[in-house]
């Protein structure tokens, strides 16, 4: 990190981490995009659904500490910096313009249904997007710059890591935890209640 200059630190990368990043080809970025982003992004969105959809209606306000976003922000900031990240690879630059929870999205349900429409069209959008363009460098708030197929991963790495503090909440608040990357507690005890009982 570079202290020499006005304003936040810069990520300053190796000089050989540089190079390979220069030698990135528009071929690679298409492979790399088809076969891992897409598929991750896919494979993960359904499970980010199922951690907000676990914040019941009359909890959306709980927060663990005064300091902390409360549920409903924190997925609120989930949904939109996940599709932040995916629309500055396909403009090719961030839009930092402030994108406040609307009055109108005050439930998982619908934080849900606004996630899952803007996530469709970019998917859509990300699959039509050539090689140059994910090859294309993006500044991300001039704090380092990256291939534009760079921040898919960053994408998914950054919901995985608030999905993570959201689904700590949800115990807590008295909400069931969904299965996340194997059965949890909750969704083994609903399998085994429907269960017939043995004779």
């Amino acid at each position: 990190m570079s202290a020499d200059r006005a304003g936040p630190p810069v990520l300053e990368l190796e000089p050989a981490h540089n190079t390979r990043m220069s030698t990135f080809t528009a071929e690679q970025a298409r492979l790399i995009l088809s076969t891992v982003g897409l598929p991750s992004l896919k494979a993960e969105h359904p499970v980010t659904e199922r951690v907000i959809g676990a914040i019941p209606p009359d909890k959306v306000d709980y927060r663990p500490d005064d300091i902390a976003k409360s549920a409903i922000d924190l997925a609120w900031h989930i949904v939109t910096a996940e599709n932040r990240f995916l629309e500055a690879v396909i403009n090719g630059t961030f839009d930092v313009t402030p994108l406040p929870r609307p009055d109108t999205i005050r439930t998982a349900e619908s934080v849900n249904r606004w996630y899952s429409e803007r996530f469709e069209k970019n998917v859509a959008r990300l699959a039509e997007l050539p090689g140059d363009a994910l090859t294309k460098t993006i500044s991300f708030r001039g704090l380092f710059e990256f291939p534009a197929a760079f921040y898919v991963q960053l994408a998914l790495s950054h919901s995985v890591h608030h999905r993570g503090q959201l689904s700590m909440y949800l115990r807590p608040m008295g909400a069931k935890v969904p299965s996340i990357y194997g059965e949890s507690y909750d969704a083994r005890l609903a399998r085994e209640s429907a269960q017939p009982a043995k004779a």
